[in-house]
């Protein structure tokens, strides 16, 4: 078979989501190292799903000419990440299917789609299966050197029914900050450690592959809407941990900047990031659901199309206002 050929006409190269792929990979190391190498199998699963979804959807549509894009790798391995350690294998196929499908192919395939694929297929999951989604979790393997490098899974004594946020939600228990950082806690599998996702964040900043804009005033909007909460509403999380928690930093770092699914105009990239961040907090604090970084990041994608219309024509106003100014002759716009 030439390997060439065949990949040449089955797949659509993209820089920029090889970037992304990159910046995964020191997350996927940490999570095997956390949860075992059932991480990569589901991983696998994920990734050829959304594979064989995608071209058999888009050839449908489009004919033979279709390709697979690298985003469905992507797409795949953020979805994957995501997910519990202890998720059913058939559970995951179903989420990351509907996701390539529902969140992506049905709207004309890359770069049209309004919602994060891989948070349609979380959010659809996690509606369909809460009790696989938030009731059982996988305390991190210790007590060898080598951690899930060495095992298939961690041992069934040591799954744990809660995370830090719902510890602390339920029993009022805080984790260490410090734990927080490092990732030595139970969680989905690559949102434990707030180090790795920094480090991978400082890397899609430096490539230019994320933008800073959404990154930043999502994570500020957060940790200021905590901070305002907390100092408002007795029992509320501590600023630093609910930024610290859960899903937020990871959301913040891969899912806030998909290029496609946020705004293109710089300020409406602020208001996104605003959206997404005091949306996350008042879930958070105020919903039923522990976790509120999902349902804010999916909220602001359908939002997305209408901030970045109404940037673009206030900026459309304000150049023909400056064009009055210069040319008197020309009417100026009301």
């Amino acid at each position: 078979m030439d390997f060439k050929n065949f990949s040449s006409r089955y797949f659509m190269k993209q820089k920029m989501m090889r970037t992304v792929l990159i910046a995964m990979v020191p997350v996927y190391i940490f999570a095997v190292y956390q949860f075992g190498l059932r991480v990569l199998a589901l991983l696998l699963l994920n990734v050829i799903l959304a594979c064989i979804s995608e071209l058999t959807v888009m050839r449908m549509i489009n004919g033979d000419k279709a390709k697979i894009s690298e985003a469905a790798y992507v797409s795949a391995g953020l979805y994957t990440l995501t997910l519990p350690p202890t998720i059913p294998f058939w559970i995951s196929g179903v989420g990351i299917i509907f996701g390539i499908v529902i969140g992506k192919c049905v709207f004309g395939g890359f770069a049209k789609n309004i919602f994060n694929p891989a948070l349609v297929a979380r959010c659809f999951i996690y509606v369909c299966f809460p009790v696989q989604m938030t009731v059982e979790w996988f305390e991190p393997i210790r007590n060898t050197a080598l951690g899930g490098f060495a095992r298939w899974t961690a041992a069934p004594d040591a799954i744990s029914a809660v995370t830090p946020m719902i510890n602390m939600k339920q029993h009022g228990i805080e984790t260490p900050i410090m734990n927080l950082f490092l990732g030595n806690i139970s969680g989905s599998i690559g949102e434990t450690s707030a180090l790795i996702i920094i480090i991978a964040g400082i890397y899609l900043l430096y490539t230019k592959t994320a933008n800073w804009k959404v990154m930043t005033s999502t994570f500020i909007s957060g940790l200021i809407a905590a901070a305002v909460i907390y100092y408002a509403v007795p029992g509320s999380n501590p600023p630093l941990f609910a930024v610290l928690s859960g899903g937020f930093l990871f959301g913040t770092v891969f899912m806030a900047t998909d290029p496609i699914t946020h705004p293109q105009k710089d300020g409406a990239r602020i208001v996104f990031g605003i959206m997404i961040g005091v949306i996350t907090m008042v879930l958070r604090r105020f919903s039923l659901f522990t976790e509120g970084m999902m349902f804010a990041v999916l909220i602001a994608n359908s939002f997305s199309p209408l901030i970045d219309r109404n940037f673009k024509e206030m900026e459309r106003i304000r150049k023909e206002r400056q064009a009055a100014k210069l040319n008197p002759e020309v009417k100026e716009v009301v």
